[in-house]
């Protein structure tokens, strides 16, 4: 079994992802949360200046999609044949095109960018919810399964349901009109490897 280390910040973000996959998975990782104030001094260390970075015996892999992917696929959550991976890659691609929008707000929100946070709220927020969510409801609907993609929890059933409650949590009444979505994370938060890390990990936004 190849030595895993994750390096990423003191926060959930886009490191959580794939701490939620290695649990999933039942493989051992060593989770290394780098403070703020010790990233300047790191950050000539990571291939492209920037976090998350996974090593696998030492060598690096930056990106977290990259990482995520590899991880997932060595352990069987990206899908069970080329087509499910496919539309698992199709989900993460659909959830980078919110988050780019998204994010002109929620950075706003999280203190991380200055600006007014509901203006931004009005011209961003919403747009994006509602051009992303829907597709979300309707992918669950023509699965079936309660999942994304296939008849068990992939990668991305990950992402969208950690996503999902921290919004829920930060901006309440915020996804109210697409229960099928909180439904669905509550789904994903219920499978043990996951019910137990959420019990267990730092506690952190």
């Amino acid at each position: 079994m190849p030595v895993y280390k994750f390096y990423y910040f003191p926060v959930r973000s886009l490191g959580e992802v794939v701490r939620q996959i290695f649990k999933l998975a039942e493989v051992d990782f060593e989770d290394v949360r780098i403070e703020d104030k010790n990233w300047p001094e790191f950050k000539d260390q990571t291939p492209f200046g920037q976090m998350p970075v996974l090593e696998v015996d030492g060598k690096p892999i930056p990106q977290s999609f990259a990482i995520a992917r590899y991880i997932a696929s060595q352990h069987g959550l990206a899908g069970k044949t080329p087509f499910e991976a496919a539309w698992v890659d199709a989900m993460a691609d659909q959830w980078r095109d919110f988050r780019f929008e998204f994010r002109n707000y929620w950075y706003i929100f999280m203190g991380y960018w200055e600006g007014d946070a509901e203006a931004a709220k009005a011209k961003h927020a919403f747009s994006a919810r509602d051009k992303f969510y829907p597709l979300i409801v309707n992918q669950l609907k023509e699965n079936g399964s309660g999942f994304l993609v296939g008849d068990s929890a992939t990668w991305i059933d990950l992402l969208i349901s950690d996503q999902a409650v921290t919004i829920n949590k930060e901006l309440p009444g915020f996804l109210d009109a697409y229960p099928e979505v909180i439904a669905h994370a509550a789904k994903v938060r219920a499978i043990p490897q996951i019910a137990k890390w959420i019990e267990t990990r730092p506690e952190t936004r």
